[in-house]
Order: structure tokens, then sequence, then C-alpha cells
């Protein structure tokens, strides 16, 4: 399978400092994975994500996974021209996870000159599905 990345060649290391400085370093999001058509982003469940019943927050799990379908976009296009900005994002929270860290994985499901579409499941440490969730992201000249 060919790349969908824009630079053929990016690496784990490569994207190590995604998000620095931003709401993904203060919930501890951490990149796992980067394949030719798939990046893996994780965030433990701790009292920075957790909701008062001790339960990850949806919120949180929508932020894992606006972060990495947003920098999938950014990854798929050349950001020298075109930026990606959040359109709509979508989230069924399946089952609930109390402590360790959660695992984002994104694929494309379109992937367009104008939008894109990702397909985000976020797991536990045991591989239950806990989060189900769509971004669509618009793709803009840069000015």
């Amino acid at each position: 399978m060919s790349s969908i990345w824009f630079n053929k060649s990016i690496t784990l290391d490569d994207i190590k400092d995604f998000g620095k400085e931003t709401m993904a370093a203060y919930l501890d999001m951490q990149w796992i994975e980067i394949g030719d058509d798939f990046l893996k982003l994780s965030m433990p469940v701790n009292e920075k994500t957790k909701q008062p019943y001790g339960i990850l927050h949806g919120g949180a799990s929508c932020a894992l996974a606006e972060t990495i379908g947003s920098a999938a976009s950014a990854l798929a296009i050349d950001m020298s021209k075109d930026m990606g900005v959040g359109l709509e994002i979508n989230a069924n929270h399946i089952r609930s996870a109390k402590e360790g860290r959660v695992t984002g994985h994104c694929t494309p499901l379109h992937l367009g000159k104008s939008t894109h579409v990702w397909d985000i499941k976020i797991y536990d440490e045991g591989e239950k599905l806990i989060c189900v969730s769509r971004l669509t992201v618009a793709i803009l000249p840069k000015k």
C-alpha cells in the first residue's frame, strides 16, 4: 500500500512534538505509531481526563479523537499551501474506562481536495472498544 502522508518518509520521531504546548500536552497524549494509512495516539485515564464518576470523560475522548484526526489531515496535505480545520466531530461512547491508558486508532474514510473524513476508534489497554468517533476536516488554502 502507498502511504497517504504528504511526506512519504515520515516517522514517529518526526511527529513526537506535534501538539507540544497544547491541550494534547496537558492531557499527556503520546504518539504511539504511524503507518502508511493510520496514526495511533494514547492518553491516560487520570484526574485530568476523568469525569466526577471516576470514568473517562466523553469530552476527553473527543479531544483525543480531534487531536489525532486533525494531525492526520495535517500530515496528508502540503502544509505550506493548505491547512486543515475541524468541521464536525461526533462520538459514540461504547464502554467506560476507569484506569490505564486509552489509545486512538485513526484511519481515513475520505481524503478529498476540500474535506477529509477520519474514523477514530478508541480502545482501552485490554483492546476493548471505548469510543467510536468520526471527524470531518475542511481543507482550506493558506492566505
